[in-house]
């Protein structure tokens, strides 16, 4: 049975451009270096100009508006290794915008404690008072934490900079065991791809979990890792080779509807229920049962943003059982019940209809679960 997809709604706290049909909200990327970017932060750099800057009007016809801004004079100098950049905007480009993202600070800010410039830290601070939603990406926890927006908040950085955020910053909690800390208005991120996989959670937060999911698609990286996921798999744990793990996983996906149960799985990957838990926590960073749990969350979503299924068949569906069942963990895990969720989200025209028996194997869940 084919179901009809449901109109658009705007999310919750959604910016007035995204009702009058401009974009999701203003996007601040605050370039913090003086003299030039080093060539090992471009990475950070590059992800919220590519997630938020590029417009993707086949999956939603309101994309962000995003803004460079950089401190000091901007393109003046160049630093060794990396390059010099004029932006359009200045600090004066946070003013206004829905969301600030600071994706590093200078090496000397963080290794030897440098101050940072205070026009920045000014900027910041006004930005965060005026409502603004405060992102890090690795060592831009710094300056969120000088402005003292990170005060009384967990927050994390890339492990090797987490000791000296912690010390440098007493009345900041800081987690070093975890990809990002999403903290309603303030989130921040480990490094790398830990910056990717949060700028997709703001994705996915904005816009839902079908166009977060198709984004990463295009990007071909993971459609989501759970902010809780470790930052790094210790490898003291053997190397396995995982090449066993895909075909039951997709298979797992396909039939999220059954009662599966960890020797299920494993029976099914030839594995011991042992072997197959080791081996699955060692490529994904999480236990089996939170795996599967994970994955029901997720096609719970994708059915609630597409189609007009009751509650009861779409708990169904995802495997999550009753109504009562589907409404406690999207409660404890996605912060809202299934019906507002529903409301938040609107159908993209591009996706695919739903059927009842065609199962979303490719979305992923919006936060780990517990076994």
């Amino acid at each position: 049975m084919t179901t009809k997809f449901l109109p658009p709604v705007a999310p919750p706290g959604a910016p007035p451009s995204y009702a009058q049909g401009m974009s999701a909200g203003s996007v601040a990327v605050v370039v913090a270096e003086e003299i030039g970017i080093p060539s090992w932060d471009l990475y950070e750099l590059s992800i919220p100009l590519t997630v938020f800057g590029k417009p993707q009007p086949d999956l939603s016809d309101h994309w962000y508006d995003l803004r460079l801004c950089a401190t000091g004079e901007q393109g003046a100098g160049g630093a060794e290794f990396g390059l010099a950049l004029r932006t359009p905007y200045g600090l004066e480009g946070l003013a206004g915008a829905d969301t600030v993202i600071v994706t590093s600070v200078p090496d000397a800010c963080v290794e030897k404690g440098e101050p940072l410039a205070p026009d920045l830290t000014e900027a910041l601070r006004a930005a965060h008072a005026a409502g603004a939603r405060m992102v890090s990406l690795c060592t831009g926890a710094f300056a969120l934490a000088e402005a003292g927006i990170l005060d009384g908040r967990r927050a994390t950085a890339h492990w090797m900079h987490t000791a000296q955020l912690a010390a440098r910053y007493p009345k900041v909690t800081v987690d070093d065991s975890v990809l990002y800390v999403d903290d309603g208005s303030v989130l921040t991120s480990a490094g790398l791809t830990a910056g990717l996989d949060l700028c997709l959670h703001l994705v996915r937060r904005d816009l839902g979990a079908h166009v977060a999911n198709q984004l990463a698609r295009r990007m071909v990286v993971p459609a989501h890792r759970p902010g809780g996921q470790a930052q790094f798999i210790d490898l003291s744990v053997p190397e396995t080779d995982d090449a066993g793990l895909g075909p039951v996983l997709e298979w797992a996906r396909a039939h999220l509807d059954r009662p599966l149960t960890v020797d299920d799985l494993a029976r099914r990957a030839a594995m011991s229920p042992r072997t197959f838990y080791r081996r699955l926590h060692a490529a994904t960073g999480t236990t089996p049962l939170r795996w599967l749990l994970n994955q029901r969350l997720a096609r719970a979503q994708s059915l609630l943003e597409s189609t007009d299924l009751p509650v009861e068949r779409v708990g169904e569906l995802s495997g999550l059982g009753t109504a009562n069942n589907l409404r406690h963990h999207f409660l404890k895990q996605v912060g809202v019940a299934p019906g507002e969720y529903r409301r938040s989200f609107f159908a993209q025209a591009s996706a695919p209809p739903a059927t009842e028996s065609c199962p979303a194997a490719t979305e992923s869940a919006p936060a780990p679960a517990k076994a």
